[in-house]
């Protein structure tokens, strides 16, 4: 279900924007925590399945998906992968935010379509670093 939160503006390169970002995470403890850093500067949709994460990023076209890949009904590899199938190149980009840790992981979700990778516990300045530079890379696009 999506779950608008925060201001929803952003200053962006002198201009405000209106920038939304989508958290899909299955574990409540990890999306509160996500959704405590970014709610002050963005708007964030929620979705706590991947089922529900495609429906949504296709429906409201987000700027950002951060996207857990251990997920219920659908997982965060099968979500990239149907989202990039789906709207080519006019996919938002899409981190994994991720406990998978294992030799070849990160590899792996780049590969197949991830832009960018962050494993849990998330490092709240590599988090934001991330965040700002896709967001400031689409600005420029």
């Amino acid at each position: 279900m999506s779950v608008p939160s925060g201001q929803g503006e952003s200053e962006w390169l002198g201009t405000q924007l209106f920038v939304r970002i989508l958290i899909v995470e299955d574990n409540p403890v990890n999306l509160d925590l996500v959704m405590q850093l970014l709610e002050d500067d963005y708007e964030l949709l929620t979705a706590e399945d991947g089922q529900s994460g495609v429906e949504i990023a296709l429906a409201e076209k987000p700027d950002l998906i951060l996207l857990d890949l251990s997920l219920p009904k659908k997982s965060g590899w099968e979500v990239c992968k149907e989202l990039k199938d789906t709207l080519g190149d006019a996919v938002m980009p899409i981190v994994a935010l991720t406990a998978h840790a294992i030799k070849g992981d990160r590899e792996k979700a780049l590969k197949i379509g991830f832009d960018d990778y962050i494993t849990k516990p998330i490092d709240e300045d590599l988090l934001f670093d991330t965040v700002e530079r896709y967001l400031s890379q689409k600005q420029s696009s």
